[in-house]
């Protein structure tokens, strides 16, 4: 089933080892700053260093007022809304790149839950300073130059969690806690509904019996409540930016029933998914009538 939000995919041509990109607004392109909403198949990290108009990162909105350092994991939902002057680093890589440092995927995702960290002065020096270091060692691809950036990665990871607002990640200690944590990140992929607890567990490998107890113990709730959250959290997006009918929504976010659906929506919400997308003014439309459907569908 195709993923009604425009869905970008890094494409980095030879002679890159892995999947990586760093350079300004400008030098990246123009869907570094796309006035659609969308959602990556890789990690973005965003320093804004000038510039107004607003971010908008699931739903909700973050006016600009530079500097700000913010991070979008796989599956979110953004766009840059009435943005003028948008200047500042663009850092764009793929989960293989996290070989070096795999519990940075842990410090991401931390990080994505509070996306707008504002640096002091000293801290935007020194995240400037950072940032430029990344981009010549990028532009030069000298001997190294991945495990090279893999480093600067981690240490621009490492100085944003200690940022006013950051707070530390939880990095799991036990299998246990490993189960539960990537169980959460498999239900952040677009496709992940209308599956069973039980084929979750198949692919971690693991016993249906361990991972519910090991999600209880690492979340304090059930795979099936975090189901439900992320399901709704799919179903808040969809109605909010595409033109979707209430039934293709319940579909693509595993009821095959609307009207069931919709009585869940209710529970989780407080309102119906009708009523969600007009208070949320879904779906969204530039000042010219044109749908964001129809500006990301190519000519």
């Amino acid at each position: 089933m195709d993923d009604p939000v425009p869905l970008h995919r890094l494409d980095v041509p030879a002679p890159h080892v892995l999947s990586f990109a760093v350079g300004s607004f400008d030098t990246i392109g123009p869907l570094s700053r796309a006035s659609f909403p969308h959602r990556h198949t890789f990690y973005e990290i965003v320093y804004v260093t000038g510039g107004e108009g607003t971010h908008v990162i699931d739903l909700a909105r973050w006016p600009l007022c530079p500097p700000h350092l913010c991070v979008i994991v796989p599956g979110q939902v953004h766009y840059w809304d009435g943005v003028r002057g948008l200047c500042g680093q663009v850092v764009l890589f793929t989960e293989d790149f996290l070989v070096a440092h795999p519990a940075d995927r842990h410090a991401l995702a931390t990080l994505a839950e509070r996306p707008w960290l504002c640096p002091g002065p000293a801290e935007a020096v020194r995240l400037s300073a950072l940032m430029g270091e990344m981009v010549r060692e990028f532009a030069e691809r000298a001997e190294g130059h991945v495990s090279v950036l893999q480093a600067y990665a981690h240490i621009l990871l490492t100085c944003a969690l200690r940022l006013p607002g950051a707070r530390r990640p939880q990095v799991p200690t036990s299998r246990s806690a490993l189960v539960a944590r990537e169980f959460t990140r498999l239900l952040g992929r677009p496709a992940a509904f209308g599956r069973t607890v039980g084929s979750y567990a198949d692919e971690l490998g693991v016993s249906l019996s361990y991972l519910t107890e090991a999600v209880k113990r690492g979340t304090g709730r059930t795979p099936g409540q975090i189901i439900r959250h992320a399901q709704t959290v799919e179903a808040k997006r969809l109605l909010t930016v595409t033109r979707l009918t209430v039934a293709q929504v319940a579909r693509r976010t595993g009821f095959g029933d609307p009207a069931y659906f919709c009585r869940f929506f209710r529970r989780e919400t407080g309102l119906s998914p009708g009523d969600f997308r007009r208070r949320t003014g879904g779906i969204h439309h530039d000042p010219g009538g044109e749908s964001i459907e129809d500006r990301a569908r190519p000519s």
